[in-house]
Order: C-alpha cells, then structure tokens, then sequence
C-alpha cells in the first residue's frame, strides 16, 4: 500500500489493531508496538540490518506475528524544516518496502526523538552500554507514542456543528 497521512490512518483503523513504530537507522531498525487498544507503545527487539531483502522479510514477519496494521515510520527532518539524506533514505526505504508489503506507512516527524529517549534512559540509570542497545526502540517508542496521541485525539475530536 502506499503512504497515508495519519489523518488517513484514523479513518481506517478499527478497534483492537496494533501499529508498529520504526525508526530507521544505518545499523538497526528501532521498533515498538502498540497495545490493541493503541494508547501506549511498547520498545521491541530492535532488527540489526544486514541488507534491504533481509530487513524486509525481518520487519514483514514481526508485522505478521504482532499482527500489526500499519507501520509509522519516523522522518529524520533537519531542525530548520529541511529534508537531508537521512530523510531521503528514509523515503528510498519505504518505497522499497511497497514491494513487500501491503501495510500502510505514515512518516511521523521524529526530530529529537533519539534526544528524548536518551534523556528517559539515563534518567532511569540504564548504563552506557545499555542504552546503545535500547535506544533506538526507546526513539521508535517516542516515534509511535506521538502518533497514539494524534489518533487519539483525532477520534476524540467532535466534527464541527453542520450549517443551519
């Protein structure tokens, strides 16, 4: 499937799916999972990438075990608003993913996502070696907890009063 706003997403998405969080990173791919009622997002295993056939069938095969109904990948954009390489390769990925999948992907701003986790990491005393490991679920967890709060608020949303 291709690329959706999450806007899109919310009209989709029906009571007790799970999302998946990503954020792509040049060794390993962070993820996290949402709980069926998506109101909190929870760190996985992180994919440690190998090359882009191997990383798919990887993400294809937790999506399927998970049972996951989209992906909301994080979009590496520079603090000024600009796209660099990181957010290129970020789209170069999801394109090559169209061809794996037919889940649905949302590009989720995810600027100082990796900030925030450390800063919860350390804060929980987790050791240096430690948070290597866990950041990048930490970051895909942030990532997704951003987009829980927007469904969640989209469907909370009342549609404005129709024009007498």
């Amino acid at each position: 499937m291709a690329v959706v706003s999450i806007e899109e997403l919310a009209a989709t998405l029906q009571r007790g799916q799970a999302i998946a969080g990503l954020d792509l990173g040049t060794k390993t791919i962070g993820i996290s999972v949402s709980d069926l009622g998506r109101r909190f997002a929870t760190p996985r295993e992180v994919i440690r990438r190998v090359k882009f056939g191997l990383d798919a069938q990887a993400l294809v095969a937790m999506a399927e075990k998970e049972k996951i109904l989209a992906f909301v990948i994080g979009l590496p954009i520079n603090m000024d608003g600009s796209e660099g390489p990181r957010a290129q390769a970020t789209r170069a990925f999801v394109r090559n993913m169209e061809q794996k999948t037919a889940l649905p992907f949302v590009y989720w701003d995810e600027r100082l996502s990796t900030v925030a986790a450390e800063r919860v990491l350390i804060e929980m005393d987790v050791s240096r070696k430690k948070r290597a490991d866990r950041i990048d679920s930490a970051a895909a967890s942030f990532i997704l907890q951003g987009a829980l709060d927007r469904l969640l608020s989209l469907a909370n949303a009342v549609p404005p009063a129709a024009a007498d």
